[in-house]
């Protein structure tokens, strides 16, 4: 193997190119968003160390468990985001009616003890008898009506893509409840196990109102105690968990967006858990005795997509020309340094019917990009490359402008916080992000229908395409089988095509702890729960 510098864009096939090392840029605050700007490394390594000195601190009991995430979560409303960290604050708040075994792929019973198909658009459940919300009140079918049919409400629009084709729910009596679908749909029972379906008390609802998501009441393993917005949230064990309580007393989340701080935070005992960890940094925490690194490969995509409500964008041979202007396999094998891989579809080989290993690499063709930008009539072309302060992608920004910038095409780099970032997106101020998507669930409809359906909550890149929706009712529609499968092989083919978005990386779960940490592990869709994890 050829030896390359590690601070360069190289392909292992050819040599380093000299004009883009990561190490001459740096984030530049202004106001509430972080411009990339060209800088010394002795700068970086400054700033990198303060933060780290100014990041999580204070020590806290024996029965806390304290973990350092990148984000805060942005609502514990189930269905009022889509987002990892608030999905993640769910999961340890509330419970949904089935939940899927990560071993085996098969749907278990959760609150409801069993269930019955009556036909393709009707689902019989019976509840378990005896489960407690945190506010002592007792679960009952009417609860689950109330919260299911709440996700079909304007309320639910970041998650409709889940809850779109529910009818109604129908209370037989206060343990037993059938699901009235639209339509049949295959993909649905398997929603039911994603945080859109947590139950909650509808009675704390009315009380709590439109500050419902500050005060949540659920059924799960920890009820809320506190929350600092925007730094960190408290959750205590909920001794009336009808499952196996908790092993910790409390669970503090606090949220720590420098990643060089998140992995100081672990080395100093600040933090019992920690994610995600950078990839520079996951040598330091394999070589420490005292830490346990995780690693867990991901069904999620890390991608660059188009605003295509905007012009050029709009226009298809705007976003091939951007995409012949990238050496996506350079930039990616640069930045994760051996992690990961770029993808060919955004159904990734974890799931059915995916063709990631069947599409060719994609190949830099610099003459290529500027041929079809003339074609376009662009001749001089500026505009905002936007991401959120996850390491990774600020580095493949860096790469990205650089090499957008041979073909005559000037970015500008915007790093934003969490928030803001999503704000921003909903608001379609952008022109290019950077952004990840997980499909937590095992069905293909999922990897695809949340990011580019017309509907969905989570397309930022703004899709309207009347064959691309049709690809995706009329798989929902199909049971699986050769049918369902030649269909969504296609769909892969034509979002491809479509070019809303250009592949960058398919991602890995990195995360670390302490070793008294026990009974964690990365979870591969990013969910890291902690129902079963204790401090020794």
């Amino acid at each position: 193997m050829t030896a390359r510098r590690r601070d360069c864009v190289c392909d292992g096939r050819r040599g380093c190119r000299k004009d883009t090392y990561l190490n001459d840029f740096t984030v530049k605050k202004v106001g509430r968003e972080r411009v990339v700007v060209k800088k010394s490394a002795v700068i970086l390594l400054v700033f990198a160390l303060v933060v780290g000195l100014c990041g999580v601190s204070g020590a806290a009991p024996k029965d806390t468990l304290l973990v350092a995430d990148m984000y805060d979560a942005t609502t514990m409303d189930p269905i009022g985001h889509n987002d990892m960290p608030s999905h993640r604050a769910c999961n340890a708040l509330y419970d949904t009616l089935v939940v899927l075994n990560p071993e085996t792929k098969e749907m278990e019973p959760s609150l409801a003890e069993k269930w019955e198909f009556l036909s393709g658009k009707d689902y019989k459940f019976y509840l378990r008898k005896g489960v407690k919300f945190h506010n002592g009140e007792e679960l009952k079918a009417g609860d689950v009506k109330f919260s299911l049919e709440r996700a079909t409400t304007d309320a639910g629009a970041k998650i409709k893509n889940y809850s779109q084709n529910l009818d109604s729910v129908e209370v037989l009596d206060d343990y037993t409840f059938i699901l009235h679908l639209k339509e049949v749909n295959f993909s649905f029972f398997a929603s039911l196990t994603h945080s859109w379906s947590c139950i909650i008390s509808e009675k704390a609802f009315g009380a709590a109102g439109d500050n419902y998501g500050m005060n949540p009441v659920g059924t799960g393993p920890f009820k809320f105690v506190s929350w600092q917005k925007g730094s960190k949230y408290l959750l205590e064990r909920f001794d009336d968990f009808w499952g196996p309580k908790a092993k910790i007393k409390f669970l503090e989340v606090r949220s720590v967006p420098e990643p060089t701080s998140r992995t100081i935070e672990l080395e100093s005992g600040g933090a019992d858990v920690a994610y995600p960890i950078a990839v520079n940094d996951m040598a330091r925490i394999e070589e420490n005795e005292n830490l346990i690194l995780y690693r867990e490969p991901q069904t999620s995509v890390v991608y660059m997509g188009f605003n295509m409500t905007k012009k050029p964008f709009n226009d298809i041979r705007v976003r091939q020309a951007i995409s012949a202007a990238l050496d996506v396999v350079g930039v990616q094998a640069a930045v994760y340094r051996g992690v990961g891989r770029v993808p060919g579809s955004l159904v990734t080989s974890a799931i059915p019917y995916s063709i990631e290993d069947e599409v060719p690499p994609h190949v830099q063709d610099v003459e290529k990009a500027k041929s079809l930008l003339t074609e376009a009539g662009i001749k001089d072309l500026s505009l905002e490359i936007w991401t959120n302060e996850n390491k990774e992608r600020v580095d493949m920004s860096t790469i990205i402008q650089a090499q957008l910038e041979e073909v005559g095409i000037k970015a500008e780099i915007k790093v934003l916080e969490w928030g803001a970032y999503l704000q921003g997106l909903n608001e379609k101020q952008h022109d290019l992000f950077l952004l990840g998507w997980v499909s937590s669930l095992p069905d293909p409809n999922f990897s695809i229908d949340g990011l580019l359906e017309s509907s969905a909550g989570s397309n930022f890149t703004f899709t309207i395409d009347k064959k691309l929706d049709e690809y995706l009712a009329k798989g929902r529609s199909i049971p699986n089988g050769p049918e369902r499968e030649a269909l969504y092989r296609e769909l892969q083919l034509y979002v491809n095509e479509l070019l809303p978005m250009i592949y960058l990386h398919k991602n890995e779960s990195i995360a670390g702890s302490q070793k008294n940490v026990k009974g964690f592990k990365a979870s591969g869709n990013d969910l890291h729960s902690f129902r079963g994890v204790s401090l020794e």
